[in-house]
């Protein structure tokens, strides 16, 4: 596509609402030529006002994001070998519509790898990746990065308030909620904040009432839940209890009862009819290690391993009328998409 000048109209020749409407339906792996157009639709690419617009019409595509590790192909000479101690993981999207996958680059200083148990949250087209471990020195991070799907470039941006392991972090119309986790001295945390993603700013919100370390979040309407974790003196003792945040009130309230598994909710949290939460661990035989279950609003990703250090395996599931969850479907995945997931967002672009 060659390059055109600025205009005072979007595409020569057409109204501008028509041109809108064509703009609307380009697919967002265009996007990155198409901002090099002209400034003009630079901008209405990125601007939040067209993401809106397009979200309103159905032209936005929703997919899976997943923290996944690397897949590591031997030499026939070496087929005897260990692979690495440590995996090293990257950022993989799923489109389960069209059945495809994709890479995202690296993030900027951790080119070799994403910090180990980073989190990840989108919105407005936007992922968010926060927190985790050097994967070099496993020393806790604070960092900050946003990538931009219609450029697809990544910024650095400001750091977290301060050092958290293990929380949970969910996005909701331009923010990431963040809650629980622990300290850099293992000290499970009842504290929570907010990060603007155009402003670049966090804001502390009212603590919680009880620590919550390991735990997980969701969010259902205009709530933050922050379902189960543990205290710092009851490590792996899962709570049953869940705290909620009206976003809108900034007030929080629990709710007993919420997660009647055993065991750890995160990534594996699957939300039921009326906000009853259950586990996606071992609604297939091959789903019972590692879960990771993502949901995409009318059907969910699913995907974890039959048996410790077993090989991944990949489902999709559509909603039933009654928006429960449907039999799951297993998808043929490619070797370079076919490493262990640690965790996943909804990525609406």
């Amino acid at each position: 596509m060659e390059r055109q000048s600025d205009s005072s109209e979007l595409i020569p020749g057409l109204p501008d609402e028509i041109a809108l409407e064509c703009l609307t339906r380009l697919h967002y792996g265009t996007y990155s030529v198409a901002s090099d157009v002209c400034r003009r639709w630079r901008h209405l690419l990125q601007d939040r006002e067209f993401y809106y617009h397009r979200k309103k019409y159905g032209f936005t595509r929703k997919a899976a994001c997943f923290v996944q590790s690397i897949p590591v192909l031997l030499e026939p000479a070496l087929s005897d070998a260990k692979p690495e101690k440590q995996p090293k993981y990257r950022l993989s999207v799923f489109d389960p519509v069209a059945g495809t996958w994709d890479k995202i680059d690296p993030v900027p200083r951790y080119p070799d790898g994403l910090p180990l148990f980073c989190q990840v949250a989108s919105s407005e087209g936007k992922l968010v990746v926060m927190g985790g471990w050097n994967p070099a020195s496993w020393e806790p991070l604070r960092d900050v990065f946003v990538y931009e799907f219609t450029t697809r470039q990544w910024t650095q941006r400001v750091d977290m308030p301060s050092i958290r392991s293990f929380f949970t972090a969910r996005a909701c119309n331009g923010n990431v909620y963040v809650a629980g986790g622990h300290d850099e001295s293992k000290n499970a945390l009842r504290s929570a904040w907010v990060y603007d993603i155009a402003a670049d700013e966090w804001s502390e919100l009212t603590p919680m009432s009880e620590e919550r370390d390991e735990c997980e979040g969701v969010i259902i309407g205009s709530e933050f839940w922050v379902v189960s974790g543990y205290d710092t003196d009851s490590q792996g003792q899962f709570k049953n209890s869940a705290e909620v945040l009206d976003m809108t009130t900034g007030t929080w309230r629990r709710v007993e009862e919420a997660w009647r598994v055993s065991g750890c909710p995160r990534s594996c949290l699957a939300v039921g009819q009326n906000c009853s939460f259950t586990s996606w661990a071992g609604v297939e035989p091959s789903v019972q290690v590692g879960t990771c279950g993502v949901d995409l609003g009318d059907r969910a990703v699913v995907t974890g391993s039959g048996y410790q250090g077993g090989p991944p395996t990949v489902y999709v599931g559509k909603k039933t009328g009654q928006g429960q969850n449907g039999k799951l479907i297993k998808v043929d995945t490619p070797f370079e998409f076919s490493g262990f997931v640690q965790s996943g967002c909804l990525v609406e672009i």
